[in-house]
């Protein structure tokens, strides 16, 4: 692929004929997002399983088993269990990858409409190339990238929504250039001859650099191409019927593509500690093996026991090497050692957060009746997780507020405004007060409801045609868009107390009055502010503006600067979102300037948005200041109940916000966040090195010193790099939001939530787990977190337990059969064979052969009995699946035992248990020792359990003592 600094395109692939030119190289359309193929599916998917300890741990004691010398146990006991696990996960994880596979083949089939050869051709999207005149009908979604040529709209533009790609809902407008929207049939198409310029593949969605130059009767006239000519992939047509686009960006080059992060797999705490106990218990392995090696040796130092009359060395076993024959009982000791390793861990594991994820899914407390949504589960690998949330960062808008905006207050000229059953009051006055509306009212109201991007859709019955042909210049069929909820409220606003913007794409209509949109600077982050260029019916050109306080206030020369700072204080303590609005009017020189220099930057290929920046600075001042705004977000439903009960559970909560940190410090009083009696700290505009080091100082100083007052910090975007010297290390956090611009966060986090809200569903597609309120996130994490924590750290630590219990008495067993590595438990126990040496330091007979398997199963008998138990004492809540499963387990292995060791199986090689657990049952003495060794090490556990739940009973304990015997009243 070509990766010049630009890209060239010829529409319609029209490659010049003269010259040297050879056409550049681009992607096809095709979408990838599978991780495997045919070929490389078992190398690749074995190269990333075995990277897990566990798996290559077993891998190496399969290895060794498999040797030709001689090992304890057969290599069975070790590959069959790997196999399994190995296949089981393979099989789940290439059945993901045919999913993605099949998502992928549906993409790249779809039917599209390509322009070629005169004539319109449908075809396969993953047949689209770079250059292709592609048609796009209403509703459908735009196969590649593509820059906008026409559409049937007689402006040359159309309506999309970009929901899929950035969670944005509204409608957005976007434009063709005069010298193709034209051109809106296939003979049209085909005689054009133009050429686009831009950037190589990048994947900002809202960065695109670039230019087009059409050819018309010898001339070339070239236009600037920004965002607002760029078509993505994913997004959907419309009311519009129809367009016609060149595809740009193709396949994985498509912004789309590029812009998918694939979410990295996070690892919970618990897993993360598996990891570490599995090194810490691989560690005692080598530790027992190599102690039972060097006491082998140190045993055989004696000839008596290094080689007894009945077991002769051979030659070749004398003058074999000290060294090998060290690593082989090594080797040895370790494959008889090697099940205090649980390989069956990571299986059950995951069995047990996926079967446990249905709980939240079930859980009625966290159904939406009104949106019918219920909680939704996307990972199940973090339910543990949501336990040990230690910071919660939450979005506000949209996840504590319910983004419904409503225009609450307005300062005018210094003069603060109330809307009251559909007038603007002054403050101080009634409804019935005279109309004293003036010119500063009149301009401001222009200002609010021309300076914006909202458009508007009209029923299929009034049709987009000229609003003027409605009635009083109004349809009520019309509705308005906005990527802002906050423009939709003012303009809403606006139209209530009697202006009404009725107008769309260039010509803008307020009071009957045409407005022409000259240019739209554009709202950014470091700006903070968006501006509109205008023509007044009189052919003067104005600039309206708004944006936050800081971003407006420094910039004007007039106005009542000073009152109107103090209204926008006010409305921020009431927790509204505000805005300034200013203007100014050009003269004809200073316009053709702004109109050179806006061309000249926009048309620019290299460092437009530097020029960009420059050209708006350079527009954007000597502002006359009109006034300012107040929106309210109503919060959501015990938003107040929710943090608090996240607080007194020790979670500290941070609410992320765009606006002024007035607005912030309303708002978390609003919703209990902050508390009147707290202590507020605030971190802000902290930009020298002397100043952070000086707020950081005073701020850790006043938390230090009071260790009864609580404490508020508000820490804005200049000072965020301080909060890691206010924090702990590494606490495990947990990110909420609903919009797209959350996602971030929500990726970044231990845990990411997503609120099923009303920017689109980005959010809730990149997140782990999504709810449909804010309020349901006290009971996901202090029930649900706190429960599935106490399951999984119980599971894992029972199974180390479990595998000690198993291995130990062999560790023992060592000592008694003088490190000969003589297995003690029988074939039945492994449901495996073993093959091993026979060895007795004071004989060998029938009977103490027998005598052997016999004390084996003794000791396997007490410890699985042993274990189950214990695992009831572990149990918390009893039902009936779990007595099933408890009691069962320990039916199953005697009724396996005796059916196992009851009959002679002809396909066995050997059958040393042959009657053996039969004889054992049969023995009182036998039952007793049962009885007594299962008691004596149940004993310490029980009465632990008995002593803390008297002496140092937990909250659960107690709750658990008042429900059962709530407290008498007595009567007298």
């Amino acid at each position: 692929i070509c990766r010049s600094d630009t890209r060239t395109v010829y529409i319609a692939n029209k490659f010049p004929q003269h010259g040297h030119y050879i056409p550049q190289r681009f992607s096809d359309n095709r979408i990838i997002s599978s991780k495997y193929t045919i070929w490389n599916f078992i190398p690749k998917n074995l190269f990333e399983q075995f990277r897990r300890i566990a798996n290559f741990y077993f891998l190496i004691i399969f290895l060794v088993q498999v040797s030709p010398d001689h090992t304890p146990t057969s290599p069975i006991t070790s590959g069959l269990p790997l196999f399994f696990v190995i296949t089981v996960t393979a099989i789940k994880q290439g059945y993901e990858d045919w999913l993605r596979h099949k998502a992928d083949n549906e993409v790249n089939g779809a039917p599209v409409f390509v322009v070629r050869s005169g004539s319109l051709v449908q075809t396969r999207s993953k047949n689209i190339r770079v250059g292709d005149i592609v048609r796009v009908a209403k509703d459908e979604t735009f196969p590649a990238d593509l820059v906008l040529l026409s559409s049937d709209r007689a402006e040359g533009t159309c309506h999309i929504t970009t929901a899929s790609l950035d969670g944005e809902t509204n409608l957005k407008t976007h434009y063709s250039v005069p010298e193709t929207a034209v051109s809106q049939s296939v003979s049209r198409l085909e005689s054009l001859q133009a050429v686009v310029e831009c950037q190589q593949p990048e994947a900002d969605l809202y960065r695109f650099v670039g230019r087009i130059t059409v050819t018309q009767q010898g001339e070339e006239i070239v236009r600037p191409l920004g965002p607002e000519n760029l078509l993505l992939r994913g997004a959907r047509l419309k009311n519009t019927k129809e367009i016609f686009g060149v595809a740009v960006y193709t396949g994985m080059e498509s912004k789309m593509a590029l812009n998918y992060k694939c979410k990295s797999q996070k690892r919970s705490a618990v897993e993360k500690s598996m990891n570490t106990f599995l090194i810490i218990y691989l560690g005692i392995l080598l530790f027992e093996a190599i102690l039972s090696t060097i006491l082998k040796y140190a045993w055989q130092a004696e000839n008596k026991w290094d080689e007894p009359f009945y077991n002769q060395k051979t030659d070749q076993e004398r003058n074999s090497s000290q060294i090998l024959k060290f690593i082989s009982d090594f080797l040895a000791f370790l494959v008889l050692y090697n099940f205090i390793i649980p390989i069956s861990l990571y299986v059950t594991v995951e069995l047990q957060k996926f079967l446990g994820s249905f709980f939240i899914g079930w859980d009625l407390d966290l159904y939406h009746e009104e949106s019918d949504q219920k909680a939704q589960v996307n990972t199940s690998d973090l339910n543990e997780e949501l336990g040990q949330v230690e910071y919660v960062f939450t979005d506000k808008t949209g996840t504590l507020t319910e983004n419904e905006m409503q225009f609450r207050e307005c300062s005018i000229n210094g003069i603060k405004y109330q809307e009251i059953n559909g007038k603007l009051v002054p403050e101080g006055m009634t409804e019935d007060s005279p109309d004293g509306s003036n010119r500063e009212e009149e301009l401001f109201l222009k200002a609010v409801s021309l300076c914006h991007t909202v458009q508007i859709s009209y029923d299929q019955t009034d049709g987009p045609g000229d609003p003027f042909s409605h009635a009083n210049g109004f349809s009520p069929q019309m509705e308005y868009y906005a990527s802002s909820p906050d423009e939709k409220a003012l303009v809403e606003a606006t139209k209530r107390v009697g202006v009404t913007f009725i107008g769309i794409v260039f010509n803008s209509y307020l009071s009957a009055r045409r407005y022409k949109l000259l240019h739209v600077l554009e709202f950014d982050a470091n700006r903070r502010r968006m501006s509109v260029i205008l023509q007044k019916p009189s052919g003067e050109k104005v600039l309206f503006t708004k944006g936050a306080e800081s971003a407006i206030l420094p910039y004007t020369t007039s106005g009542e600067i000073d009152k109107t700072r103090v209204h926008v204080d006010e409305f921020a303590l009431k927790g509204l979102r505000t805005l300034v609005v200013a203007c100014r009017h050009f003269s004809a020189d200073e316009y053709q300037e702004v109109d050179r220099r806006l061309h000249e930057a926009r048309t620019a290929l290299q460092q437009r948005e530097e020029r960009l920046v420059e050209v708006f600075s350079f527009i954007e001042k000597d502002l006359e200041l009109l006034g300012a705004t107040g929106v309210e977000d109503k919060l959501q439903d015990k938003v107040q109940e929710t943090i608090e009960a996240l607080r007194l559970a020790g979670i500290k909560v941070w609410v992320l916000t765009g606006d002024k940190h007035e607005t912030a410090v309303s708002v978390s009083l609003s919703c209990g966040h902050f508390h009147r009696t707290m202590n507020i700290l605030e971190l802000v505009q902290q930009k020298s090195d002397n100043e952070e080091t000086n707020c950081r100082t005073n701020c850790l100083c006043r938390i230090k010193e009071d260790h009864v007052i609580q404490h508020g910090l508000v820490v804005d975007g200049a000072s965020l790099s301080l909060v890691g010297h206010l924090t702990l290390l590494k606490p495990i956090t947990l990110a909420i939001g609903d919009g797209a611009n959350d996602v971030s966060m929500i990726q970044e986090a231990h845990v990411g939530i997503g609120i099923m809200g009303k920017e689109g569903r980005q959010a809730v597609r990149n997140s782990d787990y999504a709810i449909a309120r804010f309020k349901f996130l006290a009971k996901l994490l202090l029930v649900h977190g706190h429960f599935y924590y106490i399951r999984i750290a119980t599971l894992v630590q029972y199974f180390f337990y479990k595998n000690v219990c198993f291995i130990t008495p062999q560790f023992l067993y060592q000592f008694f059969c003088l490190f000969s590595q003589q297995v003690s438990v029988s074939p039945s126990h492994h449901f495996m064979s073993f093959s091993f040496e026979i060895f007795s330091y004071s004989g060998v007979s029938f009977l103490q052969m027998f005598g052997n398997w016999t004390f084996g199963t003794l000791v396997f008998t007490v410890m699985v009995i042993t274990v189950t138990l214990k695992l009831a004492i572990e149990t918390h809540f009893w039902t009936w699946m779990n007595h099933f499963v408890t009691w069962g387990s320990i039916a199953f292995y005697f009724i396996f035992s005796l059916f196992y060791g009851g009959i002679i199986w002809p396909f066995l090689h050997t059958q040393d248990m042959y009657f053996v657990f039969v004889q054992l049952l049969s023995s009182g003495s036998a039952w007793f020792a049962i009885i007594i060794i299962v008691i004596t090490c149940l004993f310490p556990d029980v009465i632990k359990k008995v002593f803390y739940r008297h002496l140092q009973p937990t909250s659960t304990q107690k709750s658990q003592v008042s429900v059962r015997f709530p407290p008498q009243t007595l009567e007298l």
